[in-house]
C-alpha cells in the first residue's frame, strides 16, 4: 500500500531552480510557473536550490513555500556552484520529468508544453533548450558561440547549437542518473550523449534580462576550459582512464628506453657516457613515463570513489520542517 501511495502522490513535473541573489524575480517567476502548469493540467512542484544567497532571496523563498505547498527550497550554506545545486535538485526530484529554468526570468515556462510534446513525440530523454535569439550582451553570445565550436564540434565532433542554455527537460530517471561537479552543468548535452541518452534540441524563448546584472564574467572562460579538458577526458577515458594514461606513460618511456639504448651501444663501443645530459634526460623520460602509468591506477580509483556519494553542504531545507 506504501508503494502505491508513493505513485498516487508522483507529480508529474519537477521544476528545478537554481537561484543566488535574485530576489527580486523570484514572484514573478513563481507566477509564471504557476501560469504555464496550470494550462498545462499537469501536477507538479518546484525545487529552489538557493545556491548560497547574500540578499533576502531565501527569506521570500520561505514566504512563498508558506502560502504554495509544491514549493520545496534548500539552502546552501555557501556558494558551491550550479553543477552542485543542479545535482541537489535532481535528487530532491519526485517528479516524472523534470525541468530546470534559470532564475532570471529569460527563460519561459511557456516553452514547457512545446518540449513536453516534443520529448513524447520524438521519443528522446532530454530536451535542450536552444536559445534561437538570445538577449544577451554582445561579448556573452560571441563567447559562447566561440566555446561551443570548440567544445562541441572540435573535440567532439556533435553538432549540438546551444549547449550550455538553462531551460532543459529531462525524463526523471536520466536526470537523477547524471553526476554533476565543478563546471559539468555546462557540458550536460555531452555527457548524457556519452551515456547513451538521446538528446534533442528544441528552439526556446530567452527573454532580456529584467532585473539585476548577469552572474557572467569574461574570466570564466579560465575556468571553462580547463572544465572542458575534464569533461573531454572523462567522456573519451571515463571508463578505461589507464589507456589514457598508459599510452602517454608507455610513449615516454619507450623514448626514454631508446635513448637508453643508443648510449649503451656508445658505452660498449668504449665511449663515456657518465657526464652526458642525455644519459639523465633518458632516465628522466623511463621514470616519468612509469608515474604516469600509475596515475593511471589511480585515476581509476578516483573515478570509482568520486561517483558514489555527494554531500551538498545544506544550511537549511524545507523539507526538514513540518507544513501546516
Amino acid at each position: 500500500m506504501t508503494e502505491r501511495t508513493v505513485r498516487d502522490d508522483r507529480p508529474t513535473f519537477s521544476i528545478v531552480v537554481p537561484i543566488r541573489n535574485e530576489s527580486e524575480s523570484i514572484g514573478e517567476l513563481v507566477a509564471s510557473i504557476d501560469r504555464s502548469l496550470r494550462a498545462l493540467g499537469k501536477d507538479y512542484e518546484v525545487i529552489f536550490v538557493d545556491d548560497g544567497s547574500t540578499d533576502d532571496t531565501l527569506a521570500k523563498l520561505k514566504a512563498l513555500a508558506l502560502a504554495e505547498p509544491r514549493i520545496r527550497i534548500v539552502s546552501f550554506r555557501r556558494n558551491a556552484g550550479k553543477s552542485m545545486a543542479l545535482a541537489c535538485g535532481f535528487e530532491m526530484a519526485a517528479g516524472e520529468y523534470v525541468l530546470t529554468l534559470d532564475a532570471d526570468l529569460q527563460d519561459d515556462p511557456a516553452d514547457l508544453s512545446r518540449m513536453y510534446e516534443f520529448m513524447n513525440r520524438e521519443d528522446v530523454d532530454i530536451v535542450s533548450g536552444w536559445r534561437r535569439e538570445r538577449r544577451d550582451s554582445l561579448l556573452k553570445v560571441i563567447s559562447s558561440k566561440a566555446f561551443n565550436l570548440v567544445a562541441i564540434r572540435v573535440l567532439f565532433g556533435l553538432s549540438f547549437k546551444d549547449l550550455n542554455g538553462g531551460m532543459k527537460l529531462y525524463r526523471g530517471p536520466v536526470a537523477k542518473d547524471l553526476q554533476l561537479y565543478g563546471g559539468m552543468h555546462r557540458f550536460i548535452p555531452l555527457i548524457a550523449t556519452e551515456m547513451g541518452y538521446r538528446v534533442a534540441e528544441l528552439s526556446v524563448t530567452h527573454h532580456e534580462r529584467k532585473y539585476g546584472t548577469s552572474k557572467y564574467r569574461p574570466t570564466k572562460i579560465f575556468t571553462e576550459i580547463p572544465d572542458l579538458l575534464t569533461v573531454f577526458f572523462l567522456i573519451r577515458y571515463t571508463r578505461r582512464p589507464l589507456h589514457f594514461f598508459a599510452r602517454a606513460g608507455s610513449l615516454l618511456s619507450a623514448v626514454g628506453l631508446a635513448v637508453l639504448t643508443y648510449l649503451s651501444v656508445l658505452w660498449f663501443q668504449g665511449e663515456p657516457i657518465g657526464r652526458r645530459p642525455l644519459l639523465m634526460f633518458g632516465l628522466l623520460l623511463v621514470l616519468v613515463g612509469g608515474q604516469v602509468v600509475f596515475t593511471g591506477l589511480l585515476a581509476d580509483l578516483i573515478v570509482n570513489v568520486s561517483g558514489r556519494r555527494q554531500s551538498f553542504p545544506i544550511r537549511y531545507s524545507s523539507d526538514s520542517e513540518p507544513r501546516s
